[in-house]
């Protein structure tokens, strides 16, 4: 293959390894680096490259500029999720989406454990407590959930919820799993059982969200959903916002259908800041950051650059996310 051309168009930190271009270039890559703040910018820098970059959650590739953009064969996301991705338009163009799951999973899974021992153990209030002048005297906001030998469910079982399942062991849970795509045979090889979704959510003590964001998965935790579960069951989403419909959830947190939440994403981000949510003390929120730490940069940086080394040798990369369905627009091997 002649020298690819790559387009890093979205950038979502700024400390990029200083000899990525060239070790790139030494792969036969030619890496254009400019962190377009529209769509019009985006044409510009990318209308000639055979790969487009994302490293972040830009919502610039729409359908309509992909349709400009004639000499791309690959979208790269570095990254889960895809959702800011047109995957059925570059679907129909023959252009392969490729993403970087595997080196989340560490990372969230330990900020989906975090978020729920803060949210179970009520540590956010007690510790806004102790800052108002209260310590023995916090009423009766006590904890009253503990761990061992509670039941857990899993929504989506891709890298995430395999890691997750695994860490709570050491807690004797029992983990049911709800996913689609995964086949109760290979769920009990991991140690987990197969469950519908309502099975999962009425009989969880804490519910853990790892599904992508979907057509299918929009909303898929509704007032209903919510109903279903324990009083005193605790809610984690590190997925993405519309996974949960917030305006249900602040509802079931405010009236006590569930006991507490523990949310790294929101619907609309960043919320607005009177979201009601904000209001509630059973609720645990960080602002998008379960993967965010030193390791995932760097991992990020070299997954992605391998991807892109991959497809430059003419190989498939490791994740594509749209491989089954794809008529490439380029050939390329296993």
């Amino acid at each position: 293959m002649e020298c690819l051309k790559v387009a890093l168009i979205s950038i979502h930190i700024a400390n990029i390894p200083e000899d990525l271009q060239e070790r790139l270039k030494k792969k036969n890559v030619d890496l254009v680096i400019h962190n377009c703040k529209d769509e019009e910018e985006l044409i510009r820098y990318a209308s000639d490259a055979q790969l487009v970059w994302i490293n972040s959650g830009s919502h610039i590739l729409s359908e309509e500029v992909l349709e400009k953009l004639p000499n791309c064969v690959g979208i790269i996301r570095t990254g889960s999720g895809t959702d800011n991705v047109p995957v059925k338009a570059a679907t129909r163009l023959g252009i392969i989406v490729v993403n970087t799951p595997y080196i989340l999973a560490e990372f969230v899974s330990d900020h989906a454990i975090g978020l729920l021992l803060a949210a179970a153990r009520k540590i956010s209030s007690h510790d806004r407590a102790i800052r108002r002048g209260l310590f023995w005297n916090i009423g009766e906001d006590r904890p009253t959930l503990h761990m061992r030998e509670k039941t857990l469910g899993i929504v989506g079982f891709g890298n995430i919820g395999k890691v997750l399942a695994q860490k709570v062991k050491i807690w004797k849970m029992k983990t049911l799993v709800h996913d689609p795509f995964i086949t109760a045979a290979d769920m009990e090889k991991e140690g987990v059982q197969a469950a519908a979704l309502d099975n999962l959510l009425s009989n969880s003590d804490f519910v853990s969200l790892h599904c992508p964001l979907l057509e299918t998965t929009h909303h898929l935790i509704g007032e209903r959903e919510l109903q279903i579960m324990k009083s005193t069951a605790i809610l984690i989403n590190t997925s993405r916002g519309p996974v949960v419909d917030e305006l249900a959830l602040t509802r079931a947190l405010s009236e006590g259908w569930i006991g507490g939440a523990g949310i790294d994403v929101f619907e609309q981000e960043p919320p607005e800041p009177n979201n009601p949510l904000f209001q509630l003390d059973n609720v645990v929120m960080t602002p998008h950051t379960a993967s965010h730490c030193n390791q995932f940069w760097i991992e990020g940086w070299e997954a992605s650059a391998e991807a892109i080394a991959d497809i430059a040798k003419g190989k498939w990369p490791r994740s594509v996310v749209n491989r089954r369905q794809v008529q490439p627009r380029l050939n390329l091997s296993d």
